[in-house]
């Protein structure tokens, strides 16, 4: 997001943002100390926005303005890099997933390096020449490591899997960060990562992982949001459709007969349903405003 400008907290900017919600413009007003600051989407044009502020705090009636919203089309590869850049900065936490996700993927060898492998699964990992065995999860809880919980979901062990994955956080996490902040995508990627982490366990044993349960809870959240609640995170409407559709191509097998591996779909199902439940929740930790 891009920040158009910053005034004094007592500053009441309310009938100004209420405007933009009903142009459809997507903003947020961060406060920090004594100031509030007021950022929108990386697509619209800040220099429009402030100017339309100008001429509301000069006394401009907004009810008779003929406003529409301006994107910036960017006229060379920087400009779309320094929008890039702005995103992945403001939306600091979904970078970070994803950073982490490929470090650790590659680390990892895509599963090769066993080694490394055991302290990042669910359960520790021993390997032996007649094969991998398990602690358990039992043995996870006892030796209280609790990360284990959560690790797992940055363990990728192909490259169409964290490219799939990446992807998909990138278009709904950042945008679930920057309209409703950051503390609700935190509890959101928490509570579905474990959860999607404990189903899969329980149908599958330790040997598993991957963001797909949390974008399955992001994609579920951003669907359930836009049917309820406004303003609208602004994901397509045909996202249930898909994401019941890209079920069916798990359980059926057919995603791992091209290149994506052996699919966690019970991760999948249980992160979906985990971010269809989290929406009341998110609702109640949201920092849009409007």
């Amino acid at each position: 997001m891009i920040k158009v400008f910053t005034v004094p907290l007592q500053e009441d900017l309310t009938e100004f943002t209420q405007f933009l919600w009903q142009q459809q413009v997507p903003h947020r007003v961060v406060e920090n100390g004594e100031f509030q600051a007021l950022w929108i989407e990386a697509s619209v044009n800040p220099e429009d926005i402030y100017a339309l502020y100008q001429m509301w705090r000069e006394g401009g009636d907004l009810s008779q303005m003929q406003f529409s919203v301006l994107t910036v089309e960017p006229s060379s590869g920087a400009g779309q890099q320094r929008n890039f850049l702005e995103l992945a900065k403001t939306a600091w936490f979904s970078t970070s997933l994803i950073v982490v996700s490929i470090v650790l993927s590659f680390a990892i060898g895509f599963g090769d390096n066993v080694e490394l492998l055991r302290y990042f699964s669910i359960a520790d990992l021993v390997q032996r020449d007649d094969g991998i065995y398990s602690t358990g999860l039992a043995g996870t809880i006892e030796t209280m490591e609790y990360w284990r919980l959560i690790t797992p979901i940055f363990l990728h062990f192909s490259a169409a899997h964290i490219i799939f994955n990446i992807l998909w956080i990138w278009i709904a996490g950042t945008r679930i960060e920057c309209l409703h902040g950051r503390l609700p995508l935190v509890v959101l990627v928490v509570f579905s990562g474990v959860a999607s982490n404990l189903a899969q366990y329980w149908v599958s044993g330790p040997l598993f992982g991957g963001l797909s349960g949390v974008v399955f809870a992001f994609l579920g959240y951003c669907w359930l949001w836009d049917r309820l609640y406004a303003p609208k995170l602004g994901l397509p409407t045909a996202l249930m459709g898909f994401m019941v559709f890209w079920l069916a191509l798990g359980y059926s097998g057919i995603l791992s007969s091209v290149g994506f591996g052996s699919i966690a779909n019970t991760a999948h199902l249980a992160g979906l349903v985990a971010g269809l439940i989290f929406v009341p929740l998110g609702k109640r930790l949201a920092k849009a405003k409007g």
